[in-house]
């Protein structure tokens, strides 16, 4: 490792705050990581940072330091981004981030895809509900709900997401047909929840003005696909994503109820990539995605007979 690639991995340690963490994304053991930023120090001459069991502090001349491995990073970047954009078909690594669920069920398609028709490129998908630090951990592009909040990424619609609200045949037959919020908000429901993260209130609109119904949770789980495999059991009622839906409600397993309700969208999925100017990789890649996908109506919504004249969908079109 030389002086220039022992800077980036002290950006990276003052980035991600710790030895342990850097280890565990390089998938290195901690001690190497140790012993280069020691290393570093050692070539320079002076100490970069102040190191405790509990954390870590740059010094002054660490600080100098952190400032030039961001521009090393900067030129970097940018001369690779360069070269790609003068290569034909995309070549290297190119690194994904996405969300679990639809990494598992869009983004591994267009990972495989990609790489039958670029066999010159390489994949590297990583899927995590966490928000990810796309510059800091050196992701090339990330599918998100939302926009990103930060304005150092770029972003591009890849699909609308939107909601429904199912119950088994089961689940109907026990408790009759659900036609009003007061029936709704009082049966048990399942719903998502996370550590800083409950899923319990949704927003309709009525009369033009934005309101919310919410949920009896019943049962809170912190993984999507579960919500789903929990209403089918029928003991339950849930809000999900068209995403979410797979043959459950084409096989008879989920009913749609509560279509009369205009549901505001649950979030359209973006793609974030770090460069205005993105490479050729990562331009194909998204269209191989898309093409997955789908443009306009996203397949999954397709999956929902009538799902055009459900919650309201006519009118946000």
């Amino acid at each position: 490792m030389d002086i220039s690639s022992r800077l980036l991995l002290l950006l990276e340690v003052v980035e991600l705050g710790s030895f342990t963490k850097v280890a565990e994304q390089r998938n290195l053991d901690r001690s190497v990581i140790s012993k280069q930023i020691s290393r570093l120090e050692e070539e320079l001459g002076v100490r970069l940072l102040n190191r405790t069991t509990r954390s870590l502090a740059l010094t002054a001349a660490g600080d100098e330091m952190l400032n030039q491995a961001k521009s090393l990073r900067t030129l970097l970047n940018n001369s690779y981004l360069i070269a790609q954009n003068y290569h034909s078909q995309p070549k290297g690594l190119l690194r994904i981030t996405s969300s679990s669920l639809f990494g598992r069920q869009y983004v591994q398609q267009a990972a495989l895809l990609f790489q039958q028709q670029h066999s010159e490129a390489e994949v590297e998908l990583r899927l995590e509900d966490r928000l990810i630090d796309m510059i800091g951990e050196r992701f090339d592009i990330g599918f998100r709900v939302g926009k990103p909040k930060t304005s150092n990424l770029i972003s591009q619609k890849i699909a609308r997401n939107r909601l429904l609200i199912v119950a088994s045949p089961a689940f109907i037959e026990r408790h009759g047909t659900i036609t009003t919020l007061e029936q709704l908000e009082n049966l048990p429901a399942a719903v998502f929840a996370a550590p800083g993260l409950l899923l319990d209130k949704f927003t309709y609109i009525d009369n033009k003005q934005q309101k919310q119904f919410k949920l009896n949770a019943a049962y809170k789980v912190n993984d999507l696909e579960m919500l789903t495999q929990t209403a089918i059991a029928g003991n339950m009622l849930a809000v999900v994503t068209a995403q979410m839906i797979g043959d459950e409600i084409i096989s008879g397993q989920l009913i749609p109820i509560m279509t009369h309700l205009q549901l505001e969208d649950f979030g359209t999925i973006y793609a974030v990539y770090p460069h205005r100017d993105a490479p050729i990789k990562t331009r194909l890649f998204i269209d191989t995605l898309k093409s997955i996908v789908g443009t306009g109506i996203p397949t999954w919504e397709l999956r929902i007979p009538g799902f055009d004249n459900m919650y309201g969908n006519k009118k946000a079109k």
